[in-house]
């Protein structure tokens, strides 16, 4: 049996819709896999029941049918589905990793986050590869149809989770089908900036960068309390704030690792006050998929 950690991510970043991911130290999936004459899934963890077992209807299961790789795979979830954190990205990529490593089929890094986005198609209708990439790859990703741009990047972020759903689909249907000049142009710069503090390691850039006029306005309002939220974790010193992914995480980009407590604080506190319940986790934009035998 092969086992693989697969990161959480945050996608977007706000200004990179669609394009931009990174990959998070914590929380993680774990995916554990061993040949098998047919695919079946066993699920347990942090909102497992939600999670489905056919194999045509998970993550893991379309990649070990792309891959031609029939397994028993078990997905022990630590990262929330409909978090914002890339919880089926997560257990994609780790199938993924380890189904390649099982079978011997020697797919390149940039291969196996294509075959995952596969995967990702059963969740959100389209074969997204902006949370599989950071979660295979890991550190700061650019996904585009002509390939995959990786940034190792070193910074400090919160990410909350409210004790609240908002489903991928739902997300993506509150994202407008247009914008406006001024607003492409907004979006063009902030994203430049994001990318420019990313390969500077700079809080200060990135946090900037995480602004958009567009996608991140809409979602927010499907979050209860965003607002107060986003407030908050700017007064504790946060350089930026954003949605994660389609939502309901918050993430927060913080200057240092010893302020990350104080922010995750203030968060917490800033849903609680909205009648929410969160938790957060101070983690850092963190490695890739790890396989262990």
């Amino acid at each position: 049996m092969l086992t693989v950690r697969a990161p959480a991510t945050s996608a977007n970043l706000g200004s990179g819709f669609d394009v931009f991911g990174v990959a998070l130290t914590r929380p993680a999936d774990v995916v554990r896999v061993e040949r098998a004459s047919e695919t079946t899934i066993e699920v347990t963890g942090t909102g497992a029941e939600y999670v489905p077992t056919d194999p045509a209807e998970n993550t893991a299961g379309v990649v070990a049918r792309e891959l031609d790789a029939p397994a028993h795979i078990e997905i022990d979830k630590g990262v929330r589905p409909s978090s914002g954190l890339g919880s089926s990205a997560a257990s994609a990529a780790g199938a993924a990793v380890a189904l390649n490593e099982l079978y011997d089929r020697e797919l390149s890094d940039e291969e196996l986050v294509w075959l995952a986005a596969e995967g990702e198609a059963v969740v959100s209708g389209d074969a997204h590869a902006d949370n599989v990439a950071p979660s295979i790859l890991g550190g700061f990703t650019i996904v585009t149809d002509e390939g995959i741009t990786r940034i190792d990047a070193d910074l400090p972020v919160v990410v909350c989770l409210p004790e609240t759903v908002v489903s991928t689909r739902d997300a993506r249907g509150v994202v407008p089908e247009s914008v406006g000049m001024d607003q492409m142009v907004e979006t063009v710069g902030n994203a430049s900036t994001l990318v420019a503090g990313m390969t500077r390691d700079d809080p200060e850039l990135v946090g900037r960068g995480l602004t958009d006029p567009v996608v991140t306005p809409a979602r927010a309002d499907l979050i209860d309390g965003y607002d107060a939220v986003d407030e908050a974790a700017r007064e504790a010193g946060a350089t930026g704030v954003t949605v994660s992914g389609a939502g309901p995480g918050v993430l927060a980009v913080c200057r240092h690792r010893d302020q990350r407590r104080a922010v995750a604080s203030a968060m917490v506190g800033a849903f609680g006050d909205a009648g929410v319940d969160a938790c957060a986790y101070q983690t850092e934009i963190g490695t890739g998929a790890e396989l262990h035998r």
